[in-house]
């Protein structure tokens, strides 16, 4: 049986949505579901100015194969998500999840369970810029677990 994952890919070049839909969209699929995360100003308190993310060598298949799993452990016929790297400023697209079903419940539910994977398993790691000064990394591993 053929993959359900269209794209899993971690790149410096802007999101479009509309590419992402595009892959999760065929004539079996009734339901999509869409997430899209956004930089946003502030965090815990403070302006933000900017983010740069940075990604592990293994952060790749690290998201390729929350993909996968996501795609078999839900009734999706179709999964595209895309992680942004690089300097990205307030309101610039950071990462879209896009999952396509024959139903909305299993569209969304892969949807959410994607997006909160990949926050906890692919090593991606923001530095915020503050308004105030300063920056803060977002997402490090404990100094004992490395």
């Amino acid at each position: 049986m053929a993959s359900a994952v269209r794209e899993a890919s971690i790149g410096d070049a802007p999101i479009s949505v509309d590419r992402l839909l595009g892959l999760v969209r065929e004539p079996a699929v009734g339901g999509v579901a869409l997430f899209v995360g956004v930089v946003r100003d502030h965090d815990e308190g403070q302006g933000v100015t900017s983010l740069d993310y940075t990604a592990h060598p293994s952060a790749q298949a690290a998201l390729a194969a929350c993909a996968e799993r996501v795609a078999q452990a839900h009734d999706v016929l179709t999964v595209a998500v895309e992680h942004r790297v690089g300097h990205l400023e307030v309101g610039d697209l950071a990462v879209v999840v896009a999952t396509g079903a024959v139903h909305r419940a299993e569209a969304l539910a892969a949807c959410r369970q994607l997006i909160d994977d990949l926050k906890s398993e692919v090593p991606i790691w923001k530095e915020q810029a503050f308004a105030g000064g300063g920056v803060a990394w977002v997402g490090l591993p404990a100094a004992d677990e490395t």
